[in-house]
């Protein structure tokens, strides 16, 4: 009977080192994902620390960059108003150019037109008059578009616009009068297509 009451009271110790020793390996083990402990959060009931904005900063900032905008975008509609006054007049000078040598091509016919008139004998004929129908359309065509003869007989030379091609002493002219036309001049706006030839006296 001894023996069996001392076998008891040595499994008893024993029991209870293993229970301190599975309470340390629990200790020991990290918690379980989803587990949070008060340690890792600082602390039960403390609140996390304010944000500073410094607004201030954040304004100017702001205000720089939109000036910054501002100045570009002035930039820009700067540069595109000059890009389209530069188009515009390089078009003008375009067509001006393209209507200059086209005219330039037609003076000969109109200069044509003038003798085939001056060389008929019949006024009255048809052929005539078709062709002075003709010649008054083109040259009603040619000054809607600008085009305008030179002043020619009687005007003050002017080497601007007249060709001198022969001189003459007549006392009852002035000095560098025109005192014939022998080819019309002709300017489209401001610019001379053609000087007229002409004769000056004195």
């Amino acid at each position: 009977m001894k023996q069996k009451t001392d076998k008891v009271n040595n499994a008893e110790p024993q029991e209870a080192k293993k229970e301190l020793q599975e309470d340390k390996q629990n200790e020991a083990q990290p918690a379980e994902s989803g587990e949070v402990t008060s340690e890792a959060c600082g602390g039960a009931g403390e609140e996390p620390p304010p944000v500073v904005v410094d607004w201030e900063a954040t304004v100017r900032e702001q205000e720089k960059i939109t000036a910054d905008l501002m100045d570009r975008l002035q930039r820009n509609m700067a540069e595109f108003d000059n890009y389209r006054k530069r188009t515009i007049k390089e078009k003008s000078v375009i067509y001006d150019d393209g209507v200059k040598d086209a005219i330039e091509k037609l003076l000969p016919v109109v200069d044509n037109f003038e003798r085939a008139l001056a060389a008929a004998d019949d006024k009255e004929n048809g052929l005539y008059k078709g062709i002075e129908m003709t010649f008054r359309q083109l040259s009603d065509i040619l000054k809607r578009m600008g085009v305008e003869a030179v002043p020619g007989e009687g005007e003050p030379f002017n080497p601007n616009v007249h060709h001198a091609v022969a001189h003459v002493e007549d006392e009852t002219l002035g000095e560098s009068v025109v005192t014939e036309v022998l080819q019309k001049g002709y300017k489209y706006k401001d610019k001379v297509l053609r000087p007229g030839m002409v004769k000056v006296a004195n």
